[in-house]
């Protein structure tokens, strides 16, 4: 049984689910890192993270429901609104930066692992990679 801290007694895969539920999508934690470097015009954050504005302002939106992300109205012409991370979200930044670290490490492997269309590549299957220690970086 995995106890989160200040909550009731979780499995911890009811707990990983409930983190899953809350940042799943391919774009939140990229749009989460870039917005922990700096707050971002709406703009400015979708070139940041190449993501489409479509696409961009419904992750947003959903980061914002989740207090993850603030959103500011800002007074000028034309009017602009800027994105920031809020101290909520911070308590990611040692996940985000974990999971940074670990496709800094295994970018090789990841990246041999996508190239399907080249048959002289081989890679060993991803259950005999060896763990990494934690905390590498």
């Amino acid at each position: 049984m995995y106890t989160c801290p200040g909550n009731a007694p979780k499995s911890q895969h009811q707990a990983v689910r409930d983190t899953l539920d809350v940042l799943s999508g391919k774009w939140k934690l990229v749009i989460l890192a870039a917005l922990f470097a700096k707050p971002f015009s709406f703009r400015a954050l979708s070139r940041e993270v190449g993501v489409t504005p479509r696409i961009l302002a419904k992750e947003l939106q959903e980061l914002e429901q989740h207090q993850l992300v603030s959103r500011t109205v800002c007074d000028t012409r034309p009017i602009t609104v800027e994105y920031a991370s809020t101290a909520y979200s911070q308590t990611l930044l040692p996940v985000v930066q974990a999971l940074s670290d670990w496709g800094y490490l295994h970018h090789e492997t990841i990246v041999g692992h996508k190239r399907t269309d080249d048959p002289s590549h081989s890679s060993p299957p991803l259950t005999q990679v060896a763990p990494s220690p934690i905390g590498i970086r």
